[in-house]
């Protein structure tokens, strides 16, 4: 086989191909064009310009519409403790075992140019190659989320977008939303600590959030949350490094990312799993299926289990990282969704915007297929690509039987039985519990309540007065004197009533 002959995404700079059409035709040179004579009009014929100039309007697929921006890697996860007494899933039953995988980090509001630095949750999803299929987890690097209902995510995702008049985002949106659903206060407390602002992807731990179940080998199951802890150690930005970082060096991360990755300065993180049994679950404090709530470490402590570790970068971002697609309904056999609702609507909603974005077969592009897949009963669609399962029968044959039975959970638990109801929670003093808290640890931690404060001040400054005043409150119910800070510093930046504005200029006059 000659180099020429090699699948064009094998190619490497050092090499020299000949250059052709998208059909293989050779072309002398990619920028010549047929025309009539020297000065004449383009000819139609001219297919290799025609095909170049009608991919070049087709190179943009639609963006995600959360987290667009983002960053990542290959890498591998190995077992390093034995937990074969709750798990019964094929990826970590021997210590030792080693998984290959690609991780993807990002932003979650921005859009695909915002800066990498900006007061954000991130996304921190890895799909893991097992031999029993893809396993994602697509999780965050925050342990709580701003809400516990899935109807008020894409409406809460508004407000963390552009005004629709206007264009620009929007501080009155975006505490008019916070202020009057307080169940976020948890998150909002996180995001406007340093924790909101990493100072890179390396420097982040990610956390499951959801709760999902574990099958045991005698069918039980337990409930879990994962954590993953980085090995580089925290490290933030303060909101004016942040800043600095957006105008001096905007895709910060992405660049920190590859060029760690690129000297041999793999990143890794510690992997820990979290256990409740179903009677625990039943006594906890808190709903474990509220995505607002943490399992307090010292109730439910970790238990380390395995190491992530990001040692090589894709050969082209597009094709590998904007490709990719992560779904926490992409689970494998042993590991199950709880009954989160916000989890449950993730189910579907992951894989119809890969379906919307990529395409119906998505699960073909390479970063995303499987190590083995036999599923002749899904075929056809946009772009079948990988032989479409030839001349196996497209419907459950008898020339093929099906072998496979699975592991279910048997507990007498998440057993239901009713009629259909509307549901929305309510806000109790319970959901202010453990944003204390984490006010109570910032002030363990030199200049972090100063600094919380600041960043708050800082963003609610340019909102409406009553957004603001009903934000004072919300901050309030977590701690007065907390409430009170933000509201004296806020109020020294917010700009003055057009009223008092006006009547100061006429006694100029």
């Amino acid at each position: 086989m000659t180099a020429d002959s090699k699948p064009a995404s094998t190619f490497r700079y050092n090499e020299k191909p000949t250059y052709t059409t998208s059909n293989g035709c050779p072309v002398r040179h990619p920028e010549e064009f047929q025309r009539i004579g020297q000065n004449g009009p383009i000819l139609l014929q001219d297919f290799h310009l025609i095909d170049l100039l009608a991919h070049f309007d087709r190179e943009r697929i639609p963006e995600r519409v959360v987290h667009a921006k983002g960053a990542g890697a290959y890498g591998e996860f190995e077992v390093t403790h034995d937990i074969s007494d709750i798990t019964t899933i094929d990826m970590l039953k021997t210590v030792g075992k080693k998984t290959p995988a690609v991780a993807r980090f990002s932003t979650v509001g921005g859009e695909k140019g915002s800066a990498d630095s900006a007061r954000d949750p991130r996304g921190f999803s890895v799909k893991f190659y097992t031999d029993e299929g893809n396993w994602d987890w697509v999780y965050n690097n925050t342990p709580v989320f701003f809400l516990r209902e899935p109807g008020k995510f894409p409406l809460f995702i508004h407000t963390q977008k552009r005004n629709p008049q206007t264009n620009l985002k929007d501080a009155t949106m975006f505490w008019d939303y916070l202020s009057t659903h307080q169940e976020a206060i948890h998150q909002v407390m996180t995001l406007f600590s340093d924790r909101g602002t990493p100072y890179s992807y390396r420097h982040m731990n990610g956390y499951s959030g959801h709760t999902f179940k574990w099958i045991k080998k005698d069918g039980t199951f337990n409930y879990v949350q994962i954590h993953l802890k980085t090995d580089q150690g925290i490290k933030t930005l303060n909101n004016e490094e942040a800043g600095k970082l957006a105008g001096d060096n905007p895709d910060w991360h992405t660049q920190d990312l590859f060029e760690a990755i690129q000297k041999g300065d793999y990143p890794s993180w510690t992997v820990y799993v979290q256990v409740l049994s179903p009677e625990q679950a039943e006594k906890f404090r808190w709903n474990i299926f509220d995505l607002t709530k943490v399992w307090p470490q010292k109730e439910v402590p970790l238990r380390p289990f395995g190491k992530l570790t990001l040692n090589k970068n894709p050969e082209n971002y597009f094709a590998e990282i904007e490709q990719a697609a992560f779904s926490p309904s992409h689970l494998v056999p042993g590991v199950e969704p709880s009954a989160d609702p916000v989890l449950q609507s993730r189910l579907f909603s992951y894989p119809d915007t890969h379906r919307y974005r990529l395409g119906v077969n998505y699960q073909q592009i390479p970063v995303n297929a499987p190590l083995r897949a036999f599923n002749p009963f899904q075929r056809d669609g946009f772009m079948a690509v990988n032989g479409n399962y030839g001349a196996n029968p497209n419907y459950p044959s008898s020339y093929r039987q099906l072998t496979y039975k699975p592991v279910r959970a048997t507990n007498d638990h998440e057993k239901w039985v009713g009629a259909a109801v509307s549901y929305l929670s309510e806000v109790t003093a319970e959901d202010y519990v453990q944003a204390k808290g984490l006010w109570d640890v910032l002030g363990r931690q030199p200049g972090q309540q100063d600094n919380f404060v600041t960043n708050v001040s800082t963003h609610l400054a340019a909102a409406k007065e009553d957004t603001r005043k009903r934000t004072y409150e919300m901050f309030s119910n977590v701690d007065k004197e907390l409430g009170k800070r933000i509201a004296e510093a806020t109020e020294k930046l917010a700009p003055a009533p057009k009223s008092a504005a006006a009547g100061s200029a006429n006694s100029r006059l």
